[in-house]
């Protein structure tokens, strides 16, 4: 149980770079939308030479024991994940769709986690699905305010990719790659195809 709270933490910790892009004005960082692409496509990139170094070459460090699960010993990890679907939708969208869709994955999964029986399910219970929904859609107000279909949308999005597992063969598709991205591909089209 203390190693899922300590993931749980981590995953939250990625809020902190939503947190860095909308502080770089005040802060005078000079952070642009450009440079915030790059720097998420770096941390990414970066993630994903880890986990070339883990699975390959055989990088053993003790932080891998208590933030990764056990199937993820053989299998690209759930940070790594994370940090992709965290690059897509920066790459694809504009910080209205991307920045909710980040802080989905970041706050919405592990609250969504947090209220789940942890059982293995095709779609999961009605409270966790209720639960990512709202906290979904509580995260895209102040982003979307303007454009109430896309909050839906982008919480729907959330929602189905955090309540019900894609399977293609026998890979399970981890929610920490699809849940920014469902959610920011379904604003998207709210956005361009549903009158205000």
């Amino acid at each position: 149980m203390a190693d899922e709270i300590k993931r749980r933490l981590v995953h939250a910790s990625g809020s902190g770079l939503v947190v860095l892009y909308l502080l770089a004005d005040s802060l005078e960082l000079g952070l642009t939308w450009g440079r915030f692409q790059l720097l998420v496509g770096a941390l990414a990139l970066g993630a994903l030479v880890l986990e070339f170094i883990r699975l390959r070459i055989g990088l053993d460090w003790a932080l891998y024991d208590t933030l990764t699960r056990e199937y993820e010993q053989d299998q690209l990890a759930g940070y790594g994940l994370y940090m992709i679907s965290m690059a897509v939708v920066v790459l694809l969208f504009d910080s209205q769709i991307a920045l909710p869709a980040m802080l989905m994955l970041s706050l919405g999964d592990p609250i969504s986690g947090a209220v789940s029986d942890n059982t293995l399910r095709q779609v999961k219970s009605a409270k966790v699905l209720v639960t990512m929904f709202v906290v979904s859609a509580l995260i895209a107000v102040p982003f979307l305010h303007e454009h109430p279909a896309a909050i839906v949308a982008a919480a729907l999005g959330a929602t189905l990719a955090d309540g019900v597992k894609l399977q293609l063969g026998d890979y399970i598709v981890d929610d920490n790659l699809t849940i920014p991205i469902y959610a920011g591909v379904l604003a998207y089209l709210a956005l361009e195809f549903v009158p205000v």
